[in-house]
């Protein structure tokens, strides 16, 4: 038995994404080599690894963009679904990407990257996805953080 009785309480998978404005209504959504759908930049948080932490090593890792994320603009609990088990998802302000041009992709984890309006957004993500990274951009746009539960506030 271990002495640290925290050891025996339940983990939750987690994720960080980054949001990337332009300085209009578009947002940066990267289209993944290993699934079908587009998402905000970002993935899986490791094991003792902080949130920001992850989302800055995975923009570094896909992007090739060295950022410090900046402020949390949505927390999104996920229920368990398709055989996965519950998580945590965080999305932190990227901020606007003045210089789009030093995207370097990590061609072998994404295809393509694409400058998206909420219209072009909402038709490429699939619907969590779609309104975790809605209610972030709104979050960034008005100084708020939005808390969800599977994409709804």
């Amino acid at each position: 038995m271990t002495s640290d009785w925290t050891a025996t309480l339940p983990r939750k998978r987690m994720g960080a994404g980054v949001l990337f404005r332009d300085g209009g209504d578009r947002i940066l959504l990267v289209e993944p080599t290993y699934k079908p759908e587009w998402e905000l930049p970002g993935g899986v948080v490791e094991a003792d690894e902080s949130p920001r932490a992850a989302a800055a090593r995975e923009v570094t890792e896909e992007l090739g963009l060295t950022v410090v994320p900046g402020r949390l603009l949505a927390v999104d609990w996920v229920p368990a679904r398709d055989g996965r088990t519950e998580g945590l998802m965080v999305v932190f302000d990227g901020g606007v990407l003045a210089d789009p041009g030093r995207i370097r992709l990590q061609e072998s984890e994404l295809r393509s990257w694409a400058w998206s309006t909420p219209a072009e957004a909402a038709a490429r993500l699939r619907g969590l996805v779609a309104r975790r990274s809605e209610a972030a951009r709104r979050a960034a746009l008005t100084g708020t953080t939005a808390y969800l539960e599977n994409g709804h506030p």
